[in-house]
């Protein structure tokens, strides 16, 4: 499972982006926590999650926190 850090994310939209450890960026939008619990993220966290392809982009599926 890829792991990434927030980038960029807007709680109001529920859109914005990862940093994957490669430095590819990858979407997150509001169907990526679905099943997750998670509300909110913040710049700087970690989460693992699922990479997958559409519409020629590649977006998160279900983030979870990384925790040490």
């Amino acid at each position: 499972m890829p792991q990434g850090t927030v980038k960029h994310y807007d709680a109001e939209t529920r859109t914005g982006s990862l940093l994957m450890e490669d430095r590819t960026e990858v979407a997150i939008d509001a169907t990526s926590m679905e099943g997750s619990g998670l509300r909110f993220l913040r710049l700087g966290q970690r989460v693992r999650f699922d990479l997958v392809e559409e519409s020629g982009r590649k977006v998160a599926r279900s983030l979870r926190i990384v925790t040490m």
